[in-house]
């Protein structure tokens, strides 16, 4: 495993887009490993609906950046009490949606710390049956990263105040609010720590040492970073991908799976399918658009919806949701 060093930048926008970039194209036969730390900013899932997501009143007073992330799942909250970590690899097959493949070190290290860490849920890591870390992952034909945030000492109110829960999550959890669901790891420490002590002790048990000069590094060069910002202005840092167009739809169904939330929204004109978006904190491989590219112009009929999706494998895209459930959601 190589580490791979972003120079403490904590521009959320750049970062993704630097770990985007060094997973497509500076992956070598080596896995690698990169921190970072962001400022103010919600992370929303790739599939999500911005906007009924956040409280826009908040997160513009507050100063709170929004940026979406090419992997699935849920919202999540950033700031500089927050270190976040992203494993790379090359060996996808049994790893995606396997989050106790990348997450033993991190486990390991808290509860050294003296801190009650479980893998729990689909994608968390838990403390006292509160969640201190969220997780998730994207892939590739041949790679993929599972990255996850690590909530040491982060504005919980912040988290509160700019986060909306869906009310089938909260009822699904049996909790009132985010607040009462999530934990700082600080909450469960004798003795205050730092964000790059957290960071440092966890290179100590990957790597054996803390000595810079002695872990593998993945070096960045000045095309790297170039790359990074030229991805950040083109995709991360823009208001379409952001948030994007919230189409018309005539026909709304969501429902909430133990593998995550579907909220399909179809605009039926004259009989066939005139527009489609699947949204949702699902966590599948494959970009969702391609399902929506296949329905579109497809009678909204049973069997036309069956027939346009036959032979596709609709677990690539919604990980464990059984298709006919899917089905039941995007057919009358």
């Amino acid at each position: 495993m190589l580490f791979v060093d972003n120079g403490g930048i904590t521009d959320a926008h750049l970062n993704l887009a630097l770990e985007e970039h060094v997973l497509r194209h500076r992956m070598g036969d080596d896995d690698l490993l990169l921190f970072y730390v962001n400022a103010p900013a919600i992370i929303i899932g790739r599939n999500q609906n911005t906007i009924e997501e956040i409280d826009p009143d908040v997160v513009a007073a507050r100063g709170i950046r929004v940026v979406r992330r090419v992997s699935g799942g849920g919202a999540v909250y950033h700031d500089l009490g927050n270190l976040n970590f992203s494993f790379m690899t090359r060996d996808v097959r049994g790893r995606f949606n396997r989050y106790d493949r990348f997450n033993g070190p991190v486990v390991e290290v808290l509860r050294e710390l003296g801190v009650p860490a479980e893998i729990g849920g689909r994608n968390d890591i838990l403390a006292g049956g509160r969640k201190i870390s969220g997780n998730a992952q994207f892939a590739t034909a041949d790679r993929m990263f599972s990255h996850g945030t690590l909530l040491l000492d982060s504005n919980l109110d912040d988290v509160t105040a700019a986060l909306r829960p869906r009310p089938g999550k909260v009822e699904s959890k049996g909790a009132k609010s985010i607040r009462s669901r999530v934990a700082n790891i600080s909450e469960f420490l004798a003795a205050p720590l730092s964000v790059d002590e957290l960071r440092e002790r966890i290179l100590d048990r990957i790597f054996g040492t803390r000595d810079r000069a002695r872990i593998p590094t993945l070096p960045l060069g000045d095309d790297d970073w170039r790359a990074a910002r030229e991805l950040r202005d083109r995709k991360y840092g823009t208001w379409e991908w952001n948030y994007g167009e919230n189409p018309p739809s005539n026909v709304q169904r969501a429902r909430r799976f133990t593998a995550g939330e579907i909220d399909a929204r179809l605009d039926v004109q004259q009989g066939r399918l005139a527009g489609v978006r699947l949204f949702g904190d699902f966590m599948g491989r494959r970009d969702v658009s391609e399902v929506e590219a296949l329905l579109l112009g497809v009678p909204h009929t049973r069997e036309a919806v069956e027939g346009a999706l036959a032979g596709v494998d609709l677990a690539d895209y919604f990980g464990d949701i059984p298709r006919e459930e899917v089905l039941a959601l995007v057919a009358p």
